[in-house]
């Protein structure tokens, strides 16, 4: 393990200090971006892959958002990843709302009305513990449940490290304290990295990481996560400030990554046709803006990996360089993405909604928008996760070819 104290913070005009990816490992990396409740759908995705590959079992898990609970969950899971799937299968279809965050009226007008009294005191000390508009502990026990053994420990990942089940797992949040990108990770021989405004941390990764990476802004409070060489900070949802989603996976080694998104990839008819009528209410500005924080910049990023494999390829030996170990090398990609819109698909469950909360969303105006992308951030009731997984596991089957030559190729190795 390298010495996390000794790595330098680097200013955007220091390449030739900055570490090179890496080293490859057996490579093939399964990473996981946010959703909220669409996270689901990935489930779906990895259950269908597994219908034709039972052998499927990347070593290398990242998650970001609520991408984290599934990264983390697979990579804690004492035994095989097909036993480690059946069980975070089980945990979504059991998941209701109230295991999420608190949803009865006397919960939620507190938190509103905490926030009404900051807004209107100006922030005086009496009015700060208005945290969020949702009281995010169901979720907390959940994790604390699911993660940590008998002893209070969480010693899944570390025992499939050992066991060579596991080569890495990370989990992404953002720092509202310093403003960076921080990536938790624990694995076999990781080297840590540092990049303008992100950096990596090794770390015990547990439920407290996951918490972090989870927080939606406003509509979940902060996490505070303690590290022994960088102290107390203060942690929200991982999309926030993460650049470039694929990074983690480039870092601790992949050769291949399937890439699981949860963002519908409309035609270009689709996205000239307005989602309003009107002028937009609260939850449609909400869902442009955390559309593009948590789930646009998965497809930049794919792009350019795309580029520089191509790049690569046209290359001699696909070496560029005098150096054949400056930390260039092609990864394959597969992005898979919803081929339904899932926030369309939302506003068929928004009835199932525990009542006060439906109230709180429908004076958001999630009615008034045909693609209530927060309502389906927020919409962890059984029929609509049955629905998503349904949608992920068809989509998988849909494209089994192409997952079938991503598994079978080899990358050149």
């Amino acid at each position: 393990m390298s010495d996390q104290a000794a790595i330098p913070h680097l200013a955007p005009d220091e390449p030739s200090r900055m570490p090179v990816p890496g080293p490859v490992g057996r490579g093939l990396a399964l990473a996981m971006s946010g959703g909220g409740a669409r996270a689901a759908y990935q489930m779906g995705v990895i259950r269908g892959i597994m219908r034709n590959h039972p052998e499927f079992a990347p070593t290398i898990l990242t998650g970001v958002s609520a991408g984290a609970i599934n990264a983390a969950y697979l990579a804690n899971h004492i035994g095989s990843f097909t036993e480690a799937v059946s069980g975070l299968g089980r945990l979504w279809r059991h998941l209701r709302t109230e295991h999420v965050f608190h949803v009865t009226g006397p919960s939620i007008a507190r938190s509103g009305l905490g926030w009404a009294r900051r807004l209107l005191s100006g922030g005086s000390k009496s009015s700060r513990k208005a945290q969020a508009l949702l009281d995010a502990t169901p979720l907390r026990e959940l994790l604390e449940r699911e993660l940590r053994s008998g002893d209070g420990l969480v010693t899944g990942i570390d025992t499939n490290i050992a066991s060579g089940r596991l080569d890495a797992v990370s989990i992404t949040a953002s720092s509202y304290t310093t403003g960076q990108s921080v990536t938790w990770v624990q694995g076999r021989d990781v080297e840590a990295w540092d990049r303008p405004n992100r950096r990596a941390v090794q770390t015990q990764i547990g439920p407290e990481h996951v918490m972090a990476s989870t927080s939606l802004p406003f509509f979940f409070p902060a996490v505070q996560v303690s590290h022994p060489q960088f102290g107390d900070a203060w942690y929200g949802d991982g999309g926030i400030r993460l650049t470039a989603p694929l990074s983690p996976a480039l870092h601790l080694g992949a050769r291949k990554i399937l890439a699981v998104s949860t963002r519908y990839g409309r035609s270009a008819e689709e996205a000239d046709k307005p989602l309003i009528d009107d002028y937009p209410p609260p939850a449609q500005i909400l869902g442009v803006i955390m559309n593009s924080i948590f789930l646009d910049l998965l497809d930049q990023d794919a792009q350019v990996l795309r580029r520089i494999n191509t790049l690569l390829e046209a290359w001699p030996d696909g070496k560029p360089g005098p150096d054949p170990h400056a930390g260039f090398r092609p990864v394959k990609l597969l992005v898979l993405r919803p081929s339904q819109d899932l926030a369309g698909l939302a506003t068929e469950f928004e009835p199932n909604l525990p009542p006060m909360f439906r109230f709180l969303m429908r004076g958001l105006g999630v009615r008034e928008t045909r693609s209530p992308d927060w309502l389906s951030m927020l919409l962890f009731e059984p029929e609509y996760i049955s629905r998503l997984m349904e949608v992920g596991e068809a989509d998988a089957t849909a494209r089994a070819d192409d997952v079938a030559e991503f598994l079978a190729a080899d990358n050149g190795e």
